[in-house]
């Protein structure tokens, strides 16, 4: 039985990650927080499928969306989330391809700026393009604040683009 559902989570693992990476990337901004998130939140999933006494995951993407969404949000509050790199760093890994494109530079910046709530609410509304009640569903909120949320949060946005 253990087998057959290390197998399951091993396939799931490879098929999600991607998604799950690009994500974690955009709520981040950091490759390397996306990567320690999307970790954190395999981790997790990999637990609740293994649980014995669980039911079966209905749906295992959403389930690991949601639990990517919760656990960046929750970093956000506590205070580890405050940490600085350290300063002397060793060789250099090799550069991120993505921050050649301006575009993802500008958006990657839009989003920093943006509360821990609002970037997830923009990036599960906008760029996974989930509905407002997945999104509510997803983070805990009411379908009228995450319109709300959402409409300030692409004001701000705007405004910031127009300095």
């Amino acid at each position: 039985m253990s087998e057959s559902r290390t197998t399951a989570f091993e396939e799931f693992a490879r098929a999600r990650t991607a998604h799950l990476l690009r994500s974690a990337w955009l709520l981040c901004g950091s490759r390397t927080e996306a990567e320690d998130l999307v970790q954190e939140t395999l981790v997790k999933v990999y637990v609740r499928m293994h649980r014995v006494l669980a039911p079966a995951l209905d749906n295992p993407a959403a389930y690991a969306q949601t639990t990517l969404t919760r656990t960046f949000v929750s970093s956000r509050r506590k205070r580890s989330s405050t940490e600085q790199p350290y300063a002397d760093l060793p060789d250099g890994a090799l550069g991120d391809h993505a921050d050649a494109a301006a575009l993802r530079v500008s958006l990657a910046d839009a989003l920093a700026e943006a509360s821990p709530t609002d970037r997830a609410v923009l990036v599960l509304r906008y760029l996974d393009d989930l509905s407002v009640d997945e999104v509510a569903g997803i983070l805990g909120l009411s379908p009228g604040a995450v319109r709300n949320r959402s409409m300030r949060a692409l004001a701000r946005m705007r405004e910031r683009s127009l300095r």
